[in-house]
């Protein structure tokens, strides 16, 4: 152990580049909050809006204070070491005085939403520097950041998706009108849809369409976002999460379900209603019946396995009636770091399942240090 006084070296890193900014430095105060100081000899790395990283200030507000989103600003600046037998973070000011204290890092906890975080880059980063992480490798947070080849690889393992089109620019390519989907493909959607961005989460840059006038503006909105822009038909039901957690031997295991409840008023589940308005009651756990949550709980761990996720994430469905009259469950995302904001699903579910705040940030890192031997390739080729 590199910490002090035997303590595990943490450092939790968070902000980013992407359009979830914000909501990944409320995750990371919560998981700072939640990190026991006696175990753990912490290390705040914050990346700003520009992909500087810096040591964070230890009054950097973590949370958002009336409607005021928060964000990394100052600091020391610190750099990732790429060389595996540096094993943590460089000072790039030196005479800031801090540098033996960052010498070694014994894991990453990577609390990045989005772009430049959740999408398998810093995962590449931390894999090339040999330091473990926790969270999902390279390949199952790249394509669980895709929409696209999410239900791809979801479909491919039989779990059922929703109706579906994707435009690989704001032109609409798959379309013979720019901006506009052909007659075939609105008739298979039909209405209403929600244009999204394919590579984004917390709602930013979906609009939902409720008349085909509107799609060419929800496209460009999208597009804003990401140049790959996705286009789903509402799914009638019930929305409904499960969290999944690994174990270091054994198979993953699935928390109680939960249920988003938008109150009278509120169309759907935006990034103002997630984050900034009273608009929605959350069922932790949901109001199933024994065989529903059954279904829920093994088609969440289906669809982690199915995307070789590892350590966490956060399935989201939609909780219906089939034509027969049975129970119809359509897998919407799957979240590969999901929210650790006070109000998030993720960490509200394992408590009521009976693992608190917590026992949860030690299960992830002890999961993660298992992993170990994945993240420390030798430079011979052999495994450390």
């Amino acid at each position: 152990m590199s910490g002090q006084a035997g303590k595990l070296r943490i450092a939790v890193v968070f902000g980013g580049r992407s359009a979830e900014h914000s909501i990944s430095c409320v995750s990371a105060g919560a998981v700072l909050a939640g990190l026991d100081p006696d175990r753990y000899d912490v290390v705040p790395v914050g990346i700003a809006r520009d992909g500087r990283w810096v040591l964070a200030e230890p009054a950097q507000r973590l949370a958002i204070a009336d409607g005021e989103l928060p964000e990394v600003t100052g600091g020391t600046a610190v750099s990732l070491v790429g060389d595996p037998g540096g094993r943590g973070l460089a000072v790039l000011e030196p005479a800031a005085g801090v540098a033996s204290a960052l010498t070694e890092v014994d894991v990453v906890f990577p609390v990045l939403h989005g772009a430049y975080g959740e999408d398998g880059t810093i995962q590449g980063l931390l894999e090339m520097s040999g330091i473990p992480y926790v969270g999902s490798g390279v390949f199952a947070s790249a394509a669980s950041m895709d929409k696209e080849f999410t239900k791809k690889l979801l479909a491919a393992a039989g779990l059922p998706q929703g109706v579906h089109v994707v435009l690989r620019d704001a032109s609409g390519a798959v379309s013979a009108d720019p901006g506009v989907l052909d007659d075939a493909d609105r008739e298979r959607l039909g209405l209403p849809v929600f244009v999204k961005p394919c590579r984004a989460g917390s709602s930013i840059g979906i609009t939902k369409v409720t008349d085909w006038a509107q799609f060419p503006e929800a496209v460009a909105t999208a597009a804003s976002v990401d140049p790959k822009v996705i286009v789903e038909a509402a799914v009638p039901g019930r929305e409904v999460e499960c969290g999944v957690l690994a174990r270091p031997d054994g198979p993953p295991q699935a928390s109680l379900p939960a249920e988003i409840r938008l109150r009278p008023g509120t169309e759907w589940y935006d990034f103002a209603a997630k984050y900034l308005d009273d608009a929605v009651d959350f069922d932790v756990p949901a109001d199933l019946t024994p065989e529903q949550t059954r279904l829920v709980q093994e088609t969440a761990r289906k669809a982690f396995l199915a995307l070789d996720c590892r350590g966490l994430a956060r399935v989201d469905f939609f909780l219906g009636t089939g034509p027969d009259g049975a129970d119809r469950l359509v897998v919407n995302e799957v979240n590969t770091m999901p929210g650790f904001t006070p109000i998030s699903m993720y960490p509200r579910m394992w408590a009521a399942t009976g693992v608190d705040f917590a026992a949860l940030v030690d299960r992830l890192v002890e999961v993660a240090l298992a992993a170990r031997p994945a993240a420390e390739a030798t430079l011979d080729g052999t495994r450390a």
